[in-house]
């Protein structure tokens, strides 16, 4: 047994997936590689993962594709990779349910700076005890954001969150009640709190809005009773977004 992070390699490229799998084992984590999406669905029957590195362009099933399928009973994070680098298919990657989307080609390192920023964002269960309520916490109907540690909790049970959904709940969250820009939840400025960092670098406006767009509403799902009619995470004509705590 392995303490360290397990992640599932899927590429068709036998060359690719190799270099990868030795990239990444050498990297401290332990990996195991799929050849298509029914290979990797086999592993996922049979094996836990930590993360899932999937190719967008492969034939039958595709990258895409498998993620919008695993995505209906699966959490495990997933980061694509893919040829396809414009602003519409790494939108559609995001729609699809992965959490991020690196461009090919890619350097290592960046490959590596990426895994680890998604593993960073997966929540663990805590051990909470009733005595034991996080000092700084918002109520939001049957779910509590602990801003302290930057968890989710719906119905007493954690929520995992994306790295982009955990750095729009962190940045909405230190202004509850007031609006805040697309382009302040882009994470225009330094550090952790950006929702889309690099990525958006040279798209259009109108890509970049879009891509808040989607995480907003995949970031409602799983805060909201009924999506489609917000209660907490509302929409400010003109302006932005508002997380609104009860």
């Amino acid at each position: 047994m392995t303490d360290r992070s397990h992640i599932l390699v899927v590429d068709d490229d036998d060359g690719i997936r190799t270099l990868l799998k030795k990239y990444l084992t050498r990297n401290g984590y332990a990996v195991t590689a799929a050849r298509d999406a029914a290979h990797a669905r086999r592993l996922l029957d049979l094996l836990s993962f930590d993360l899932l590195v999937v190719d967008v362009m492969m034939p039958g099933e595709d990258g895409m594709a498998l993620t919008r399928s695993l995505r209906e009973t699966l959490d495990t994070p997933i980061l694509l990779l893919t040829a396809r680098a414009g602003a519409g298919d790494r939108i559609d990657g995001l729609e699809s349910g992965a959490d991020d989307y690196l461009p090919k080609p890619f350097e290592p390192r960046e490959l590596l700076l990426r895994i680890a920023a998604i593993l960073r964002r997966v929540v663990e269960p805590a051990a909470v005890t009733e005595t034991a309520e996080p000092p700084k916490a918002l109520s939001l109907g049957i779910c509590r954001y602990d801003m302290a540690r930057g968890e989710l909790w719906r119905d007493g049970e954690p929520v995992r969150l994306t790295t982009a959904e955990a750095a729009m709940m962190r940045i909405l969250s230190k202004q509850p009640g007031e609006p805040v820009t697309r382009s302040a939840l882009l994470g225009e400025g330094d550090g952790d709190d950006r929702v889309r960092g690099d990525r958006v670098r040279g798209e259009d406006g109108g890509a970049q809005e879009r891509a808040v767009d989607v995480q907003v509403t995949r970031l409602r799902r799983k805060i909201e009773e009924d999506p489609k009619a917000p209660r907490y995470l509302q929409t400010v004509r003109g302006a932005g977004y508002m997380l609104a705590p009860d």
